[in-house]
C-alpha cells in the first residue's frame, strides 16, 4: 500500500513537472515569437515589406495563434500588392478576435484593393460597429472613399462628415470631402476643407496640388499659383511636381 502511495505521487510529480516544463518552454517560444514579430512590424514602419514578411513568418511558426501578428502578416503582404495572400491572414486575425477593429478595417482594403466594392462596404461597416475600435474614423473615411470611386456622392459626402465628426482634423477625411465637393461642382466648399488641411499637414505635397486645382477652378489663379509652387518646393523631383510645373505654365 505505501509502495503503490510511492509510485502515485511520483507520478503525480512527474506530470506536474512536465505540465510546468511544457509551459515554460511554451512561454519561452511566446517571447520570441513577439521579439520577432516586433522586428518585422519595425521593417513595417520602414517600409521594408520583404524582410518584415521573413521575420512574421518566422514568428507564426513559433505563434500562429497571435492576433497582432496574423494582421501584420495581412499588412506585409498588403503593402506587397499580394492582396489574395493578405485576406487569408486578416481573416484569421479575425477568428482569434472577432472585435479586433484594425484587423477588420484591414480586409476592408483589401477588398477595396481589389475593387470587391460590396465586401469592402461590409467590412468597413462592422469595423464602425466596434465598439472599442479606438479609430473608428478610419473606416468611416474609408466608406466615403469607396462610396466616392462608385460615384454615390451623397453617401461619400456623409461618411466623410461622421468621421469628420470624430476627429475634425484627420485630414484623409477632408481631403476626400473635398474631392466630394468638387465632384459636386460645390468648389467653394471643397477650397475650404482642403485649406483647413493644408494648414494641419503644411508637408503634404499632394494637398497643395489639389488646393492649387480648386483656386484654378474658382478662378483665383494667384492663389493657384503659389500652392502649385508649394508642390514644386515639397517635392521638387516627382511626377506631381512636373504636373504643377506644366499648370504653372497653363496660367499665364
Amino acid at each position: 500500500m505505501n509502495m503503490q502511495r510511492f509510485f502515485d505521487l511520483g507520478l503525480i510529480f512527474f506530470l506536474v513537472f512536465a505540465v510546468a516544463c511544457a509551459s515554460m518552454d511554451n512561454e519561452k517560444r511566446n517571447k520570441e515569437a513577439e521579439a520577432t514579430r516586433d522586428l518585422g512590424e519595425a521593417y513595417l514602419r520602414d517600409r521594408k515589406f520583404t524582410q518584415a514578411l521573413q521575420e512574421l513568418l518566422k514568428a507564426e511558426k513559433l505563434n500562429p495563434n497571435d492576433h497582432f501578428l496574423q494582421n501584420d502578416l495581412g499588412l506585409a503582404y498588403y503593402y506587397k500588392k499580394q492582396y489574395d495572400r493578405a485576406i487569408p491572414h486578416f481573416k484569421k486575425a479575425l477568428d482569434i478576435k472577432p472585435d479586433y477593429g484594425p484587423a477588420m478595417n484591414n480586409l476592408g482594403n483589401a477588398y477595396a484593393a481589389q475593387k470587391q466594392w460590396d465586401l469592402a462596404i461590409e467590412y468597413y461597416v462592422k469595423a464602425t460597429e466596434i465598439a472599442l475600435y479606438a479609430t473608428p474614423h478610419y473606416p468611416l473615411t474609408n466608406l466615403g472613399d469607396v462610396y466616392y470611386e462608385i460615384k454615390d456622392y451623397t453617401r461619400s459626402e456623409d461618411y466623410y462628415l461622421q468621421a469628420l465628426d470624430m476627429n475634425p482634423d484627420f485630414v484623409v477625411a477632408l481631403r476626400g470631402l473635398a474631392r466630394t465637393y468638387i465632384a459636386l461642382d460645390r468648389v467653394e466648399e471643397a477650397t475650404v476643407k482642403l485649406e483647413k488641411a493644408v494648414k494641419i499637414a503644411p508637408d503634404q505635397p499632394l494637398l497643395h496640388y489639389d488646393l492649387a486645382k480648386a483656386y484654378q477652378s474658382s478662378g483665383n489663379l494667384t492663389k493657384a499659383r503659389y500652392a502649385y509652387e508649394a508642390v514644386i518646393r515639397l517635392a521638387p523631383d516627382s511626377p506631381l511636381a512636373d504636373e504643377a510645373q506644366l499648370a504653372i505654365k497653363q496660367l499665364r
